[in-house]
């Protein structure tokens, strides 16, 4: 994780902000209200519905807080060194403990007082149970004041921490105060770092951006760091320390001779162990050369100890400093690379890589073989006048980009070439060109024609009254057609499936209906009649049955049929197929009754009551007592709602003095 990702923790609220959100969320999210008349089991139940929630929205925000800190052991080692000389980890790791001790303790709170709630036997005791509940809850928070102010304070100062990766390619300025850090790492970066004559004018880590290769670079700005004990380094030096001991990066120790800087050149130690630049700064005043040779002979010290390069640079006249920023990076390239290979890794890699070499077969020899013409061909001069001209060429002689048109014709494959730019006309002579593309038109209308007059011939244009020669031809085409119309109108019925249509007993007719009407077309309905004469016949013979195996008649309906009756009372099907069901009659509640239907042996009403009159006492003790019921409009027993005695848009919001008891 790099300091970017410490960067996405959200606010951290004091104590009593704390318990304004979570109990405002309780009254919002809960029902608020109840009636001492409900029964207890409800009123226990809304009661610890409220102390569980409480405990949960309490539990849920303790838990953000303690996931979005970082955990000091789980990163980087140069990010958990920086967090403990800015924030003190034991310091930090307490405050994470008591907000996890605090949450472990509403638990048990919360716990003990639904159990509690359990055997309330009142509605005023379930209340003072979950009172006191909330209370001891909020007043666990309250003592959390300390660790959340502190959190917050923590949260506020990483947020204004520069995005350092402890992983990515790094060059790290280190020197003394003063002596020219911020300079340098403003001219190659757009860090925009204070630059001030006076020491310690750095007091924290900066970062700044550059690109080699390609490559994106990280640049850190460290204090300056003075040559006493790690004892007595403060806060500001401590930065520096830990950058140089936890980042693989590149050092440049920035060295003053002019001694500008305030002090003298022997009290300016190098950090070593790391691919190493010693940059002396401010050449502009004083060179190397210049230095008196006491002090020429320390530095030559460290310049001749092993890994070491100088480079003398000017921040002010900007002499050496793109010079000094490519050494370093390089230095970096080289020192990550030499790393990799000495390292572990590098045996399993190498281990598995097998480099080919080929043997020869013969001692022949097969040099490559290059066309002439490719050897003779020219090689493209701009400036040459009999160079090929090119498309580009030809599209700057014709006005350039936007105005030159690219010539789609030029590509075109044509007996003669002068033809790829004539235009085709559309008309000529009054007649369409495009009709006479096609040389072989003439033969093809032909065969057309012969085509027709076959066809013709076979018949294959006759009417449908003519192809049929008997009547019996004609019946076995219509039989054909009508089954095509029914198939047809099966499949129209489930696409009408629905759709409203007429109720079925509109489309039924009488007998008599039926033949008047087949008479006055010309057929002759005398076996239609005496096949529904025999139906109805035998339907009568069905229902004397009936009735004679049936003790309760009373609500029989007489269904004798006479041939003359009830053939003539028979209904018909507008498609001339008889409904040989039974007679319909419609009930009060708009059923259909099949009118044949045996009847109940005993009416299921007066089951369980000794005769009608019993039974008629009892309808009216029922609607007795739904009278108060009705006068709530409330369905039955069982209906409990209760209306809203409290509308919301006169009670919510922000509530005033006085009491509340109400609620």
């Amino acid at each position: 994780m790099s300091t970017s990702g410490l960067k996405a923790i959200a606010p951290v609220p004091t104590a009593a902000d704390f318990l304004d959100i979570v109990l405002s969320k309780t009254q919002r999210k809960t029902p608020t209200v109840i009636h001492k008349n409900f029964k207890i089991s409800r009123i226990r139940n809304f009661y610890m519905r409220k102390v569980k929630f409480t405990q949960d929205s309490f539990d849920e925000k303790l838990g953000a807080i303690l996931t979005e800190f970082p955990m000091l052991d789980d990163l980087h080692p140069f990010l958990s060194s920086l967090m403990n000389v800015l924030y003190d980890k034991n310091h930090y790791k307490l405050a994470l403990g008591q907000l996890r001790t605090a949450r472990h303790l509403i638990d048990h709170v919360a716990k003990d007082y639904v159990r509690l709630l359990k055997f309330g036997d009142s509605l005023y005791r379930c209340k003072q149970l979950k009172k006191a509940a909330l209370g001891r809850m909020a007043t666990i928070m309250r003592r959390q004041k300390d660790p959340l102010a502190y959190l917050e304070q923590v949260r506020q100062h990483i947020s204004r921490l520069p995005a350092i990766d402890p992983n990515t390619r790094t060059l790290l300025i280190c020197g003394y105060p003063n002596v020219g850090k911020s300079s340098f790492i403003n001219k190659v970066t757009r860090a925009d770092v204070d630059v001030q004559p006076y020491a310690f004018t750095t007091k924290s880590l900066f970062v700044g951006h550059l690109d080699y290769k390609y490559l994106r670079w990280q640049v850190i700005d460290t204090p300056g760091i003075l040559d006493h004990p790690l004892e007595d380094m403060n806060t500001i030096e401590m930065q520096s320390i830990t950058a140089l001991a936890h980042l693989k990066s590149c050092v440049m120790y920035f060295m003053d001779l002019s001694e500008q800087c305030g002090y003298s050149i022997e009290a300016q130690p190098l950090f070593a162990g790391k691919p190493t630049l010693l940059v002396i700064n401010k050449i502009d005043v004083k060179r190397l050369e210049d230095v008196e040779p006491e002090s020429r002979a320390l530095v030559q010290e460290i310049i001749d100890s092993e890994g070491v390069d100088v480079v003398q640079v000017s921040c002010y006249s900007e002499e050496g400093v793109m010079d000094l920023k490519n050494k370093a990076c390089d230095a970096l390239l080289a020192h990550r690379v030499d790393s990799k290979m000495k390292g572990s890794k590098i045996n399993s890699v190498i281990n598995r890589i097998h480099v080919a070499q080929p043997k020869a077969r013969d001692d022949i020899v097969r040099a490559p073989f290059i066309p002439e013409i490719v050897q003779a061909r020219k090689k493209y001069d701009k400036n040459d006048p009999n160079r090929k001209k090119l498309l580009r060429d030809i599209e700057l002689e014709e006005g350039g980009a936007g105005v030159f048109n690219i010539n789609m014709k030029e590509s075109y494959l044509l007996a003669n070439p002068e033809w790829k730019n004539d235009i085709m006309p559309e008309i000529m002579e009054g007649k369409n060109i495009a009709d006479f593309i096609d040389s072989d038109i003439a033969e093809k209308l032909e065969a057309l024609e012969r085509e027709e007059e076959r066809l013709e011939a076979e018949g294959f244009y006759q009417s449908d009254d003519d192809m049929f020669d008997s009547d019996d031809e004609r019946e076995a085409a219509a039989a054909k057609i009508s089954l095509k119309h029914k198939i047809k109108s099966q499949s129209i019925k489930k696409s009408l499936k629905n759709q409203s249509r007429l109720p079925r007993t509109a489309g039924l007719r009488t007998l008599t209906e039926l033949t008047d009407e087949l008479t006055k077309a010309g057929y002759d309905p005398s076996k239609i009649e005496e096949r529904a004469k025999m139906l109805a016949k035998l339907q009568g013979a069905q229902q004397k049955k009936r009735k004679r195996d049936d003790d309760d008649d009373d609500d029989d309906v007489d269904m004798d049929a006479d041939e003359g009756d009830d053939a003539d009372g028979a209904w018909m099907d507008v498609d001339g197929e008889e409904d040989v069901s039974p007679k319909r009659a419609k009930g009060n509640s708009g059923a259909v009754i099949a009118t044949n239907k045996r009847a109940p042996r005993s009416n299921r009403q007066l089951a369980g009551l000794r005769d009608e009159g019993q039974a008629t006492k009892a309808n009216q003790l029922r609607n007795f007592m739904q009278r108060p019921r009705n006068m709530h409009a409330k369905a039955g027993e069982s209906d409990r709602a209760i209306r809203v005695k409290m509308p919301k848009h006169l009670f919510s919001g922000k509530r005033k003095g006085g009491k509340t008891d109400r609620r």
